[in-house]
């Protein structure tokens, strides 16, 4: 009798802090554009604002709440789209709680169309109460819904999480938390501006809660969302959903990184599965394409590691964990020790030895490395002001640069201070920087390398050839010397191919006036090979073979040959 009515009106009931349909009248259908109950009963179970107006989302949604969870009196005036125009209607709803029976409470809420929405509308008493609506700021401060999609608040979201996933439990199946970001949101903004950013997360929430209902999402924050569903289909849902996602919007989306916590390692509260899902999520961080990933112990183990490296790295440094090892470069011709790469080993008493691979990365990420790239600087001086006062014979020393010293401080004048203060040339320090470093904001990074330059610290390009390598890069900056890749060593008994790029581009570097240095040497073969086609400088573990300290020394004492 109820779906037969001409009214436009719903009842619902809060279940398990969730909004329930019980009834729809076939008014409500008409009203609102349902072509039959039955797809209406499916929109409103899984996501009840898909066509209400963007900015009105998150009001009515919490508006909604607080009358479900506290009682009183429901009225609210909101946009809605209209179902055979490109335009919104405005709606305007009232409700109140009735009891049909004892302990069971329900609310009827009734809707009045008055009529087409314009912008810029403000004679009415109907426009003004829609703009007073519209800027309620109230409601925000206990929003119960994120006002940008209209999705739960991450609060509220652990809320419900914990409900449904004691449900899952107790019908035997298994509940999995999702954590989803994207991979390039910032440059998206930046090409198509704040507004169209806006549109595609609306956009994902909307394909969210048509995938996993609308109270088992959220919007944490920015382009981060999470959900809640059960492990049954779920690769294949996944799969479906990347598809779907990636022709929205005309094709202009960005890839979707998932990470997945099942509960099967282990009962945890919702807001720490969120946590674990994420650390799955990030390990897809580098990669431009949609995917999604399962949560494993060893991501786990590897974020304490990392907790570890953050909270003890200035103890590490004051306490000398760290230790700087010094790789030779030798002259191609003589064979002779021109140069040493300073390179930072961390010897731990918890973790014991731990190569670059487990702190850089880390320390790169949380802005940190300067710390640490400054520190080798700092016991490099100390090493070249020792061998000076004892007389024994000293060469340049590299340090390596990563982008984010650049970022976090004025690493040249840091540099040049530090150098001036131990009375040292400025030349015994060279510079050492990456291609990919250069790929940010190449010119800023072009000025930084001038400013060394000018000051008098020598600077190569480390690792060329290992990534995208631009021959523009050689024209519009000049090195002092170009570092290749230990990649080229590597294949060098795979074929001619390593060799024949080794020796067009150490042609290039020669009629560019640029020295040149080949990393990952290691036969005897290669060294001749290297010496033929006019390679400066050598650099590998065939000049690092095993001494003993004392012949060390003796030979320091001797000549610059290690």
């Amino acid at each position: 009798m109820m779906e037969a009515m001409r009214v436009p009106f719903a009842v619902y009931q809060f279940v398990d802090k969730r909004v329930v349909t019980l009834a729809l009248s076939s008014g409500f259908c008409t009203l609102f554009g349902y072509s039959d109950l039955k797809q209406a009963y499916h929109e409103m179970d899984h996501n009840m604002y898909r066509n209400t107006h963007p900015d009105d989302m998150a009001r009515i949604a919490n508006t909604a709440f607080r009358f479900a969870a506290e009682g009183g009196v429901y009225e609210t005036i909101y946009r809605s789209k209209c179902a055979n125009t490109a335009g919104y209607k405005i709606i305007h709803a009232v409700g109140e709680h009735f009891y049909p029976e004892e302990g069971v409470r329900l609310a009827q809420v009734w809707y009045t169309d008055e009529g087409m929405y314009r912008e810029g509308e403000e004679g009415t008493n109907l426009a003004r109460s829609m703009s007073n609506a519209l800027h309620e700021e109230s409601i925000l401060k206990t929003a119960q819904f994120d006002y940008l999609t209209g999705l739960p608040s991450m609060t509220y979201f652990f809320e419900l999480s914990e409900s449904t996933r004691d449900a899952c439990i107790e019908r035997g199946e298994e509940p999995v938390l999702l954590y989803m970001d994207f991979s390039g949101m910032k440059y998206f903004n930046s090409k198509n501006g704040f507004a169209e950013g806006d549109k595609l997360l609306r956009l994902f929430a909307e394909l969210l809660s048509d995938t996993f209902h609308s109270e088992n999402c959220c919007h944490i924050s920015g382009d981060h969302f999470a959900a809640i569903s059960t492990a049954e289909g779920l690769e294949e849902r996944l799969k479906a959903f990347i598809r779907e996602w990636r022709g929205m919007n005309g094709g202009n989306t960005l890839p979707v990184h998932i990470g997945l916590y099942f509960n099967r390692m282990g009962l945890v509260p919702v807001s720490t599965a969120c946590d674990r899902a994420k650390l799955a999520c990030d390990t897809l961080r580098n990669t431009y394409k949609s995917n999604y990933k399962y949560y494993d112990k060893g991501m786990r183990d590897a974020a304490e590691q990392r907790q570890y490296i953050l909270s003890n790295l200035d103890r590490a440094l004051a306490e000398r964990w760290i230790e700087v090892y010094y790789q030779p470069i030798v002259r191609a011709v003589s064979g002779r020790v021109c140069d040493e790469e300073a390179l930072a080993r961390w010897d731990d008493p918890e973790f014991g030895f731990m190569s670059p691979a487990q702190f850089i990365p880390c320390l790169e990420d949380a802005g940190l490395l300067y710390k640490l790239d400054l520190y080798v600087l700092e016991r490099v001086l100390e090493k070249i002001k020792a061998q000076k006062a004892t007389g024994t014979h000293s060469v340049p020393h590299s340090i390596n640069l990563s982008r984010s010293d650049f970022d976090a401080c004025d690493i040249v004048e840091e540099v040049r201070k530090r150098v001036d203060a131990a009375g040292l040339s400025r030349s015994m320090i060279t510079i050492e920087i990456t291609e990919s470093t250069l790929g940010h904001d190449f010119e800023f990074m072009k000025e930084q390398v001038a400013r060394f330059q000018k000051l008098g610290f020598p600077v190569w390009m480390d690792d060329f050839g290992s990534g995208y390598s631009s021959l523009d890069l050689l024209q519009t900056i000049k090195f002092d010397l170009l570092k290749f890749d230990m990649s080229f060593m590597k294949k060098f008994k795979e074929g001619d191919n390593a060799k024949i790029l080794l020796t067009e581009l150490m042609k290039l570097a020669t009629s560019l006036g640029t020295d040149t240095v080949c990393e990952g040497v290691e036969t005897e073969e290669q060294v001749k090979f290297l010496q033929e086609i006019g390679c400066s400088k050598l650099q590998g573990y065939y000049f690092c073979k095993p001494i003993s300290r004392e012949a060390l020394i003796e030979r320091y004492r001797t000549s610059d040959r290690l």
